[in-house]
């Protein structure tokens, strides 16, 4: 007689019939009973002992509810980076949440309500580009890599682009800029060394088929020691003599000085546009702390003609980041930036705050929690390898951190810390004060303390 327990297990009806009344479609039901069975039936052996019916329904319910919840989830950023790219880089500020949820409904994105007609959504946005960064015109794009593909295609289709060899760089996801050059059409000249290139070098490269000179953020990573690379004033004076257009993809994108938050030195876009640049490209969702955008400012003539050209259509923004970018700005233009854009509140916090928060996390976790000072980094390729002081809790669990770090990941609200050295650190530079108590009570959970720890 055949004892094996498998056969044992109920049949797709009755395990479904077991969960009484759910709200999903009949044969989405069944699909996922007979998936959930067969890994049972497949995970089981002739010796092991099978899971009741009662016991299967729970667990298919409990895999129906993981289902029904959408894969973007909110997660709290312990991990010490601002602008961690895999978390969403910035975080948006009240006012561009509120004016996001304003347009979400009906708006007048292309309509002109003093006129009574069709409008265009670049206008919603070429004022504040060109007030906050002093630009000529201004006018946006889903990303950076966007803003640069277009300028490229617009303006140098065909001929030659002109990069030192030291900014032909590679960025997250792949994102190599050479690849970028040659997928537009144009041809790059590289020029120079990976750590030193000169005014000269450009100039030499200089041809009758040369379109532009394009100077390149480094992103996520910085040479240093023996370097040298001309300013934005010298590339733009050899570019005029040659009347060739002079093109600064500065990458992250920044409009305040960083050396008032304790960083160094980053060109801001102001600086970039005064040394003369014809176009400067940067990011929204950065160091300017608003959504996902590729900003492109500078002479009136190439941003009109950009305006005009068929890529606008297929890389233009909709009304909900049209909304939040818009806000973002403003927050520049009557430079509340420290009080509402969070990133720049986040470098502003004071250490001996962040020391508070972080002892009240440790404490949470009892023995296995403790604090220590360490660095907030800046990240999501800005201002590489640069970091501000920061102190952090950390937990210490018999099980180790990889699991600790995991537990925490797997919470109902996610909070990424970091590991380090057999350790789970939580930076509360990172985490907004009123999610503290979010970050409290997952680690008593995980700890098993008292509610009062």
């Amino acid at each position: 007689m055949d004892s094996d327990p498998r056969r044992n297990l109920p049949s797709v009806d009755s395990l479904t019939g077991a969960l009484g009344p759910r709200p999903e479609p009949p044969g989405y039901l069944t699909e996922a009973a007979r998936v959930l069975l067969s890994r049972v039936r497949n995970e089981s052996s002739p010796t092991s002992r099978v899971p009741n019916t009662e016991d299967l329904a729970s667990e298919l319910i409990r895999e129906l509810e993981a289902a029904a919840r959408p894969s973007l989830r909110r997660v709290i950023n312990a991990s010490g980076v601002l602008l961690q790219t895999n978390l969403g880089r910035a975080p948006l500020s009240r006012n561009a949440l509120a004016a996001m949820a304003e347009v979400a409904a009906a708006s007048n994105l292309e309509y002109d309500l003093a006129e009574g007609s069709r409008g265009s959504r670049h206008e919603h946005l070429r004022n504040l580009i060109s007030q906050t960064t002093g630009a000529e015109d201004g006018i946006a794009v889903n990303n950076n890599a966007a803003a640069l593909f277009m300028v490229l295609q617009a303006f140098c289709q065909g001929r030659e682009v002109i990069v030192s060899r030291g900014q032909a760089v590679e960025i997250g996801g792949g994102f190599r800029i050479p690849d970028v050059i040659r997928q537009s059409g144009a041809r790059l000249i590289e020029v120079g060394t990976t750590n030193r290139t000169y005014a000269r070098d450009y100039e030499a490269a200089i041809g009758p088929e040369t379109a532009a000179i394009l100077r390149v953020h480094a992103s996520s990573f910085r040479v240093t020691g023996f370097t040298a690379e001309p300013s934005a004033a010298e590339l733009v004076a050899i570019a005029r003599s040659h009347s060739i257009l002079s093109i600064d993809d500065l990458g992250s994108g920044c409009l305040v000085k960083t050396e008032d938050y304790g960083l160094g030195h980053e060109l801001t876009v102001q600086e970039s546009l005064g040394a003369g640049m014809d176009l400067a490209l940067f990011s929204g969702d950065k160091l300017l702390g608003g959504p996902q955008a590729g900003i492109i400012a500078g002479r009136g003539t190439l941003v009109a003609e950009l305006r005009r050209h068929p890529l606008a259509r297929a890389l233009r923004l909709d009304k909900i980041a049209i909304a939040a970018l818009n806000a973002t700005l403003y927050s520049y233009l009557m430079q509340r930036q420290d009080d509402e854009i969070p990133v720049w509140q986040m470098l502003r916090r004071d250490t001996s705050g962040l020391r508070r928060r972080a002892r009240k996390w440790a404490r949470s976790a009892g023995e296995a929690g403790a604090v220590i000072g360490s660095t907030t980094m800046v990240g999501g390729g800005a201002l590489p390898g640069q970091s501000v002081p920061t102190f952090c809790a950390t937990l210490r669990a018999p099980w180790g951190a990889t699991e600790t770090a995991r537990r925490l990941r797997n919470g109902r609200i996610p909070i990424v810390g970091r590991v380090q050295d057999e350790t789970v650190l939580l930076d509360p530079r990172t985490v907004e004060p009123a999610d503290d108590h979010i970050v409290g009570a997952a680690i008593r959970t995980l700890f098993e303390q008292p509610t009062d720890a």
